[in-house]
């Protein structure tokens, strides 16, 4: 039987080229690593949406299975997870964002 939580999931990331699952709004983030991520993609200019899953432990404890990945923020990127900062900067630092996004994006 599917997870009602975890198509709901499915259906975020199939909606937005970038999704942030943090902690908070795009107006409040509600911790540093949540704003650093927000800062991260307001670099490259492209939409994202941010996803507050502080007031939803179950969304929470979903993508935590379905990604293992314990903490947040958790960041998809034209429906692939890619962790969160982490795992970016380095691959900003290796030319590897710019092509991604560009390509999620068709531009």
């Amino acid at each position: 039987m599917a997870d009602p939580i975890e198509d709901e999931i499915q259906k975020e990331v199939k909606a937005h080229k970038i999704v942030i699952y943090g902690k908070g709004t795009k107006t409040m983030p509600m911790c540093g690593f949540t704003r650093e991520t927000m800062q991260f993609f307001d670099r490259y200019g492209y939409p994202y949406e941010l996803i507050d899953v502080l007031s939803q432990p179950a969304k929470r404890e979903a993508l935590t299975k379905m990604t293992n990945w314990p903490t947040l923020p958790k960041v998809f990127i034209d429906g692939t997870f890619y962790g969160d900062t982490d795992i970016l900067d380095p691959m900003a630092a290796k030319g590897e964002i710019e092509p991604l996004l560009k390509k999620a994006f068709g531009k």
